[in-house]
C-alpha cells in the first residue's frame, strides 16, 4: 500500500507585534505598522551588536534619534519630510535587527531585497515616497556615517585615524558626546521625535507647541 504524502509543514512567516499586529516579513504591509512597535524594537536593538563600552547599549532608536539631528545640520531648512525619513532610516530593524555592513554584504541581493520591501512598507505607512530620493539618501547617509564616526571613536574601540578612515569626517561646526540611554528612555525619546515631525508634516494634529529644532 502506497504511503500517503506528507503534508508541507507552513513556515511562520509573520510576527507579531507588542501592539497586537501581525507584520508578514515577506509581504510586509504598511497597515501592520506602527511607530509603538518601531520604537520599542529600535531601543532594544543595540549598534555595533552590543561591543560598545559602558552600561548601556547604544540602541538603533538613540542612534536614529541623532542622525535626523545631524541631517539638518548638514542642510539648514531641511523639509521635516526628509527630517522624518531620516529619523526612520533605520526603522526596518525593528524587525530585522542591525547588521553589520561587513554581515550585509555577505548576504547579497536577498538581504536587500527583504530590506528594501520593509522600508518601502514603512515609508508609505507615514506618508512617505516608497524609494527615497537619491539626494536625500546621500545625505541621511551622510549623517550615518557622521553619527558612526562618534560612535566608533567614543563607543566601540575605534581610534580617530581608523574612524576617519572608514567614516570619513563628521561634517564641521558638530560635535556629539554620546551617553548611552536606558531603552525606556532612547524608547520615549524617539517617539517624542517622531509626534514633533508627524506634526509638522500634517500625520498627527498640530498644536501651538510643535517646532523642528
Amino acid at each position: 500500500m502506497a504511503e500517503r504524502p506528507k503534508k508541507k509543514t507552513e513556515v511562520r512567516a509573520w510576527q507579531r507585534m507588542l501592539s497586537g499586529r501581525r507584520l508578514d516579513l515577506l509581504d510586509p504591509s504598511p497597515f501592520d505598522i506602527e511607530i509603538e512597535d518601531i520604537a520599542h524594537g529600535l531601543a532594544r536593538v543595540a549598534r555595533w551588536n552590543g561591543q560598545t563600552i559602558g552600561e548601556h547599549a547604544f540602541s538603533v532608536a538613540q542612534h536614529s534619534v541623532v542622525v535626523e539631528e545631524i541631517a539638518a545640520h548638514i542642510k539648514p531648512g531641511l523639509d521635516p519630510k526628509w527630517r522624518l525619513a531620516a529619523l526612520l532610516h533605520d526603522a526596518s530593524e525593528y524587525v530585522i535587527g542591525d547588521m553589520i555592513s561587513p554581515f550585509k554584504a555577505a548576504l547579497g541581493s536577498g538581504y536587500k531585497d527583504f530590506e528594501a520591501r520593509l522600508e518601502a512598507a514603512i515609508h508609505v505607512r507615514y506618508g512617505l515616497p516608497p524609494k527615497t530620493p537619491q539626494t536625500i539618501k546621500t545625505l541621511i547617509k551622510k549623517a550615518d556615517k557622521a553619527c558612526a564616526f562618534f560612535e566608533a571613536t567614543q563607543l566601540a574601540g575605534f581610534n580617530e585615524k581608523e574612524s576617519l578612515g572608514i567614516f570619513g569626517s563628521p561634517p564641521p561646526g558638530y560635535s556629539l558626546v554620546i551617553e548611552p540611554q536606558p531603552a525606556s528612555i532612547a524608547q520615549a525619546r524617539y517617539l517624542e521625535r517622531y509626534q514633533v515631525l508627524a506634526k509638522a508634516v500634517g500625520l498627527l494634529p498640530a498644536d501651538d507647541a510643535w517646532h523642528t529644532e
